[in-house]
């Protein structure tokens, strides 16, 4: 037996490994075509494939591109003979699944963070004690006030000094909508996001 793994073992085994590339900021994951053993993700590795991550991509999009890419590895593999796999080598990380706390967004934190966030598809914050998910966002320059005050742009301000736009939300018990629809109705410009 085989396995495909989604990372660049030893690094992100585990059940979250495209996640946590996402929101540590990894410059490049790949796929692995591994040997299956009794440790989490801890086999062997018979070929990698290694692929940059876009700054912009989502965790889905980039699924969908790793889909593809392990494909062509696995039948690429069956084609030529598996051979001997080698040993993981590297520095172990593990990917816990990614808790709903930790899609919270904090103003706070750095516009890159939050936006990694985004990108995993669930991020959240408040606006009047009520939940907003964010589901598309760019990162843009200052200028900026305090952390998580909604500039005209739609901007929020993050505690670099760099500004979130937000391009695409979900207010509670609605469909995704651009953010510029909702912020007709809500106007939250002026306003501070929790």
């Amino acid at each position: 037996m085989v396995n495909l793994h989604f990372s660049l073992l030893p690094r992100w085994r585990g059940a979250a490994p495209v996640e946590r590339a996402v929101l540590a900021g990894d410059p490049e994951t790949g796929v692995c075509l591994m040997e299956v053993a009794e440790g989490l993700d801890e086999g062997g590795v018979y070929r990698t494939e290694r692929t940059p991550i876009n700054p912009e991509e989502t965790v889905a999009d980039l699924r969908a591109r790793l889909v593809e890419i392990g494909t062509d590895l696995l039948v690429g593999a069956l084609a030529d003979g598996l051979g001997p796999p080698a040993p993981q080598e590297g520095e172990v990380t593990y990917a816990a699944k990614v808790a709903p706390d930790e899609l919270r967004l904090d103003w706070s934190e750095p516009a890159a963070r939050s936006h990694a966030r985004v990108r995993l598809g669930r991020a959240w914050t408040q606006v009047r004690g009520a939940r907003l998910l964010v589901t598309r966002a760019a990162m843009a320059a200052g200028p900026a006030g305090p952390p998580g005050e909604v500039d005209a742009e739609l901007g929020v301000a993050c505690g670099d000094g760099r500004r979130l736009l937000l391009l695409e939300v979900q207010p509670a018990g609605k469909g995704p909508m651009p953010a510029a629809a909702w912020a007709n109705g809500a106007r939250p410009v002026g306003e501070r996001l929790a």
